[in-house]
């Protein structure tokens, strides 16, 4: 479920785009700093999304800087970091490390194994500090499994499953704007869950794999479907999300939810439609 809360960037301006890049270098600084060179491995464009989210309803003091990396060894890229950024660097480290274990206990996947063992020691840190948290993740982990394991082809359980993991997420501090930060993160947790099990769709039925939407596998009509349900979980997101004082890199969070959500199913569907149009 990694790779949905991207922007479209096609849509940004070059102001926007040198934002959104030093947000995602400093979140890879941070996790260096935090948890270590090897942790970078887990690094993705999802979590950039929590910090200019919290970034902008907090404003928290930014460090910044410029730097070569290994990756980028000729031109130093700018970057920041704030307190969002830490606490984003965190959840992503718990969140890998869980998914690792996860791999590991359903595939045998010996390479979850292996990271699973080296994040081991940062995850446990990471749940004494943030035991909400963790602890939606497990049990949003452990829900899912369920689901799985029962062939409980029930979209909307595995929706709100994966929903209280991201309102939990969501929720950096007990605050004034909780209840709508994780009314927020439930619809945006639906989203995600269901938008990865329509894209996968095909593949799962392919390979005999678990899917909520198994269903449907197959029917001509399906884009239309999945469009229409995945809007009304975005729907409820943006409401919550528009009742957020946002100023601060508020195009950039809107370029993430209002187009960078869909880049994915546009492309899956719009290639398929093709496919189809030239058999």
């Amino acid at each position: 479920m990694f790779g949905t809360l991207t922007a479209a960037p096609e849509k940004l301006t070059e102001e926007q785009a040198l934002r959104y890049r030093a947000c995602y270098c400093g979140l890879c600084r941070c996790l260096k700093e935090r948890h270590g060179q090897l942790s970078r491995l887990t690094l993705n464009y999802d979590m950039t999304f929590l910090i200019l989210l919290l970034g902008s309803l907090y404003e928290p003091e930014e460090r910044q800087g410029e730097d070569r990396c290994l990756l980028h060894p000729r031109q130093p890229r700018g970057w920041f970091i704030s307190g969002a950024t830490e606490y984003a660097a965190d959840l992503n480290i718990a969140l890998s490390a869980l998914k690792c274990r996860d791999d590991w206990e359903d595939d045998g996947n010996l390479a979850a194994l292996a990271a699973n063992r080296l994040l081991k020691e940062s995850y446990r840190q990471i749940a004494e500090h943030y035991p909400r948290q963790t602890g939606a993740m497990e049990r949003c982990m452990e829900r899912l499994t369920e689901l799985e394991k029962g062939r409980i082809e029930d979209p909307d359980a595995g929706a709100a499953a994966f929903g209280e993991l991201m309102a939990e997420a969501l929720v950096w501090r007990e605050d004034r704007w909780s209840e709508t930060l994780r009314a927020m993160g439930r619809a945006l947790g639906g989203f995600i869950y269901l938008m990865d099990a329509c894209l996968d769709l095909d593949a799962d039925a392919l390979w005999g794999r678990y899917n909520p939407f198994r269903r449907y596998y197959g029917l001509p009509d399906n884009r239309d479907r999945f469009r229409e349900l995945l809007t009304l979980f975005l729907g409820e997101c943006l409401f919550y999300f528009d009742r957020l004082p946002l100023v601060q890199d508020l195009p950039l969070l809107q370029n993430i939810l209002c187009a960078g959500l869909w880049a994915r199913f546009d492309r899956k569907f719009e290639d398929k439609h093709r496919e189809e149009g030239t058999s």
